[in-house]
């Protein structure tokens, strides 16, 4: 049963919330906004043109920025409800009635999960559909400009790098392309002036129109393989399987905005690379929602445990013990990249020291 306190709580706790959300948000896109500045007003650009750019940028990367900060959001807004709280001299009556301080903060837990899953809905939805905005830089925010060119390689062996390229056209300057010579039987060499990717229906897959290759005509390889398809002097068809557009101009760090879904796909790949980084991330997701939920109730314990405590070391107390959870996760999950951990054990370990230091500390509190 929902009482009048527990409503003032709830109420109290995302008001806090609120201001901690747009607080934290503002102040982070205003310094990195003053930071930056010079790139969006680059290259003699207007100030309509500039404004828009800002808006632009930020306007998608506040997405990320709150995927970022969402658990700092969620012990902030705990921290001043139940501090207001005690300021107000309204758990001591509480207490006196014989109400549990785990029944007083239960809204409040119970608060924090609400939100935290709002948090797991923008890292599954929201920022995997605007991951390719996100990879935009300050001095493109609109994603117009040409994009770096990385090479990789085919399962097949099959290399294949450029210079740069048009997002928009699916267009790659200086493609070149080095088949194997277990495949063509004599190592081939293939520079394209320019390529054009065109997919398959699956999207991963399809074909490079190869346009102006140097050498113009190939000899020596096995034209019914279907790997390398002759149109015209210098103008040839590429199959690939996995090489697309999207894999030779993403980032190296792409998995970080999709979805846990499209992650444990990728791990299913026998090819796929990175598999230690994208492992570690993996098992972060999972356990993400369990940290959140240690974090506000080791922050609470902090604050509920000293009453007799001026209110600000109580507060530096617990940002002491948050640095010391956020370090101990970057910590893991380095390790965890760089093959020094397995990568469940990366993720799970901060759980296991800090699992049974939030309890303890929220099991000392004064009831």
């Amino acid at each position: 049963m929902i009482t009048l306190i527990d409503r003032q709580l709830i109420v109290n706790f995302f008001r806090a919330y609120a201001v901690c959300l747009i607080s934290m948000l503002t102040l982070y896109v205003v310094v990195d906004l003053f930071t930056n500045l010079d790139d969006f007003t680059g290259k003699g650009r207007g100030f309509k043109q500039v404004l828009t750019d800002i808006g632009t940028f930020y306007g998608y990367r506040v997405l990320e920025i709150f995927d970022h900060l969402c658990e700092a959001i969620l012990l902030l807004a705990a921290m001043f409800t139940v501090t207001w709280m005690q300021r107000c001299n309204e758990q001591i009556p509480l207490l006196a009635a014989g109400v549990s301080t785990g029944r007083i903060v239960l809204p409040v837990i119970l608060s924090a999960c609400v939100m935290l899953s709002l948090s797991i809905l923008n890292q599954e939805f929201l920022v995997p559909s605007v991951a390719d905005k996100l990879m935009c830089q300050k001095e493109d925010p609109h994603g117009i400009g040409p994009i770096q060119v990385r090479g990789t390689y085919e399962p097949n062996g099959i290399h294949i790098e450029g210079e740069k390229a048009s997002r928009y056209k699916r267009e790659v300057t200086n493609l070149r392309v080095t088949i194997p010579e277990s495949l063509a039987g004599n190592l081939i060499h293939i520079t394209a002036k320019q390529a054009i990717f065109h997919p398959d229906a699956e999207g991963r897959g399809g074909r490079w129109e190869l346009l102006q290759t140097n050498p113009a005509e190939i000899e020596g390889f096995d034209r019914e393989s279907n790997l390398l398809e002759p149109v015209d002097v210098g103008h040839y068809f590429l199959h690939v399987r996995e090489i697309g557009f999207a894999a030779i101009t993403q980032d190296p760090n792409w998995y970080t905005l999709e979805s846990t879904s499209r992650i444990y796909q990728e791990l299913h790949r026998n090819d796929a690379p990175r598999m230690s980084g994208m492992a570690v991330l993996f098992h972060t997701r999972l356990t993400r929602p369990i940290l959140g939920i240690i974090l506000v109730v080791m922050g609470l314990g902090v604050i509920l445990g000293g009453q007799n405590r001026n209110v600000f070391i109580s507060t530096g107390i617990c940002l002491g013990l948050c640095g010391l959870f956020f370090g101990m996760i970057q910590t893991c999950q380095m390790m965890g990249n760089n093959n020094l951990l397995a990568p469940a054990l990366a993720a799970w370990l901060p759980i296991l020291v800090f699992g049974p230091l939030s309890w303890v500390l929220f099991d000392a509190v004064q009831t």
